[in-house]
């Protein structure tokens, strides 16, 4: 698509990975149109929000794409911030892994110190930090735990994030539908998306929807390896206690805790493989949080509870999301599989793809495939 201003893109989600692709899209002249039923069970609505790749356990080409993605965040803020959007829900103040283990911090320093020189200003400094210093740090820790801080960690709101990319991109023209989209179908040169109130003709689609994109490239007999997760996160409340400053904090475990202003800590997360799309809270998943929570930090113990959230992570089936154009199908690109990364890849990714929807070069795709299985009409493969 070379003429810019004539292209008409329909970007169906509005996840972080769907507002942030047509950002991207409005931002350099593309007609878009941004659909989304609004409904319930969004990974992004429901993210932990951290943004500190640096100090996770992935590897390989994963951990590449999510450093990345890190590293742009600062552009992606400040292209928003131009705009003059007031609030984008963002703050960097550092990321604390911490473990009782001296052994097990030892184990990882050296992987995260080069992690952090490799990524240069954006992931500031790493510090060994002793008991004390950790406690001040994140003054709800229990004692005897030390570990490692990366001042350059940091948190997002992904509602608010998800929210001012939204605006920006109506700034730059695009139009926002919330309802269901019930067909996607060839028309023409082009495609057309069937909504419950009206029919929407355009040049390209984004397929973005996190992890319903099985459903929807089901109706045109494609399969992709994408399943759903159930992650839940307990928000609680440390009445008169100023959290704002504290870190993201990470055990040596499957866990976390986010701080936001006002008290507010949000601790998590279930990952329930196999849930399907069910975004229901549970006994068992809200127990096990809140103990592993108590467990490391027992000054949470008496904190308000205040809700539940729950989002369905898209999983990719092998170890990168799928993203790019699919292939033997023209003008239809996936943006999916993001699983826990996606307010951290989203931006990044969301501009490449739209370099790419455009016909301009995005080389960081090149790490990328969409493998789809075509199947017959009569449901056989």
């Amino acid at each position: 698509m070379n003429n810019v201003k004539n292209s008409s893109i329909a970007v169906v989600g509005a996840g972080i990975a769907g507002v942030t692709t047509a950002f991207h899209l409005a931002r350099r002249g593309a007609r878009v149109t941004l659909v989304d039923d609004g409904g319930f069970g969004q990974a992004t609505a429901a993210s932990a929000g951290i943004i500190a790749p640096w100090v996770s356990s992935s590897e390989g080409g994963f951990y590449e794409a999510y450093a990345a993605g890190g590293n742009y965040y600062p552009e992606f803020l400040s292209q928003l911030e131009a705009l003059g959007i007031p609030e984008l829900g963002y703050r960097r103040s550092g990321a604390l892994m911490v473990s009782a283990d001296a052994a097990e911090v030892d184990a990882v320093e050296e992987r995260i110190a080069g992690r952090v020189r490799d990524a240069g200003p954006v992931a500031g400094t790493l510090q060994r930090v002793d008991g004390a210093r950790a406690r001040e740090l994140f003054p709800a820790l229990a004692p005897g735990l030390s570990g490692l801080f990366v001042s350059g960690g940091g948190r997002v709101d992904g509602r608010v994030l998800r929210d001012a990319a939204l605006s920006g991109a109506i700034a730059f023209g695009a139009r926002h539908v919330v309802d269901s989209v019930i067909g996607l179908d060839r028309s023409g040169a082009g495609w057309r998306i069937r909504t419950t109130t009206a029919d929407l003709d355009v040049d390209a689609v984004v397929v973005a929807a996190g992890a319903r994109v099985t459903d929807l490239l089901g109706r045109l007999d494609l399969r992709v390896g994408v399943s759903p997760q159930r992650g839940q996160i307990v928000h609680l409340e440390l009445r008169g206690v100023n959290t704002s400053p504290w870190p993201t904090l990470h055990p040596f475990a499957d866990h976390y805790m986010t701080p936001f202003d006002g008290g507010r800590i949000a601790v998590g997360a279930t990952r329930e493989t196999g849930s399907g799309f069910d975004a229901r809270v549970t006994a068992a998943g809200q127990l096990s949080v809140l103990r592993n929570a108590v467990e490391i930090a027992p000054g949470l113990a008496d904190a308000t509870v205040l809700e539940t959230r729950v989002g369905i992570r898209p999983m990719a089936d092998g170890q990168l999301p799928l993203v790019g154009r699919v292939p033997g199908t023209d003008g239809l690109w996936l943006v999916a599989g993001y699983g826990a990364g996606g307010l951290t890849m989203g931006p990044l990714l969301g501009d490449a793809v739209a370099r790419d929807v455009l016909g301009e070069a995005a080389p960081e795709l090149a790490a990328f495939t969409v493998a789809v299985e075509r199947r017959s009409r009569g449901g056989e493969a």
